[in-house]
C-alpha cells in the first residue's frame, strides 16, 4: 500500500496548489491514501471548515493538526463530527476532536496518529506515552498499519519517537517547520521515518509568511499581522510503501512537485 504524506498546507494559495497537483500524483505513483496536515490551511492561520472541505474535496482521505487546531473556533464542531479531521491527541479529553482516526480498505485496517511535540510547544500530555496507548487502541481494532504524523519543532524529539516506536507501527512523519529533511530512512524495525516533510505554499516565503512581515516582526522585535505570501507554490510530500501483511515500511521517497 502506497500512502501519501503532504507538509503543512500554507493557505489559500496551498490549498489551491494541492487541488491542481494531487490528482496526477495520486495517478502517476499509484497512491493508496493521502494524509495532509492542514493546521495552517485558513487565511490568516488556523484551520476552517472551508478549508478543511476544500482539502477533502482535493482528494486528502486524513487531514492531521498541530498546535494551530483549535485557533479558529469555527472548526470545534467538525472536529468533533469528522472523525477524518484530526487535532492532536495529547490535548486533554476535554478539546474537541480526537486524535486518531481508521480507514478501513477492505483489505486492512490502516490508522493514522495524530501527536504534538512539547519542546518550544504547548505543555501537554507526554506524546511517547500517548504513543503507547493509541498504538495499543489500533491494533485492538485490527489496524495493520499505523502511521504518526508528529507535529513537533525539535528534530531530535522527533528521532526519539520514532525510534521509541519502531517496528510496533508503520511510519512516522514529521510537520510543523515547513522545511523538508534528507533523512528519510527506515529503521531497524521496519518503521518508515522522515524528520519533516516540508509544506506546501508560496515557495518564495518564510515558512509561507511574507518575507517582509517575517523580518518586520525579527527586526523590530513588535506583534505585526503576518500575511501569507503570494507568487509560485510548490508541494513537499513523502510516499511510504508499506506491506500489508506485516505492517512494515518497504521504501519511501521524498517528493517536491513545483
Amino acid at each position: 500500500m502506497k500512502i501519501l504524506c503532504i507538509g503543512d498546507v500554507v493557505g489559500q494559495s496551498g490549498c489551491k496548489f494541492l487541488r491542481e497537483k494531487l490528482p496526477g500524483i495520486k495517478k502517476a505513483y499509484n497512491i493508496d491514501i493521502v494524509i495532509a496536515n492542514g493546521e495552517n490551511s485558513a487565511h490568516g492561520n488556523g484551520v476552517l471548515p472551508q478549508s478543511a472541505q476544500y482539502l477533502f474535496d482535493s482528494g486528502v482521505d486524513v487531514i492531521t493538526g498541530g498546535n494551530h487546531s483549535f485557533r479558529r473556533r469555527e472548526i470545534y464542531s467538525m472536529l468533533d463530527e469528522n472523525p477524518f479531521l484530526l487535532r492532536p491527541a495529547n490535548y486533554p479529553n476535554t478539546a474537541p476532536g480526537k486524535g486518531i482516526a481508521y480507514i478501513d480498505k477492505g483489505r486492512c485496517v490502516v490508522a493514522v496518529i495524530n501527536l504534538l511535540g512539547l519542546v518550544y510547544m504547548n505543555s501537554l500530555d507526554c506524546p511517547f506515552r500517548t504513543a503507547d496507548r493509541l498504538i495499543n487502541e489500533a491494533k485492538k481494532n485490527s489496524a495493520k498499519i499505523i502511521i504518526i504524523d508528529f507535529h513537533a519543532e525539535a528534530t531530535a524529539e522527533k528521532k526519539a519517537l520514532a525510534f521509541y516506536t519502531d517496528s510496533r507501527i508503520s511510519a512516522v512523519f514529521g510537520t510543523h517547520t515547513h522545511t523538508p529533511t534528507a533523512d528519510e530512512q527506515i529503521l531497524p524495525g521496519g518503521t518508515g521515518f522522515i524528520t519533516d516533510v516540508g509544506m506546501t505554499g508560496p515557495f518564495l516565503s518564510v515558512l509561507g509568511v511574507s518575507p517582509e512581515k517575517s523580518i518586520e516582526f525579527m527586526k523590530g522585535k513588535l506583534p505585526v499581522r503576518f500575511e501569507y505570501a503570494d507568487g509560485p507554490c510548490h508541494m513537499d510530500t513523502c510516499i511510504f510503501e508499506i506491506d500489508e501483511a506485516s505492517g512494515k515500511c518497504i521504501s519511501l521517497e521524498r517528493l517536491t512537485v513545483e
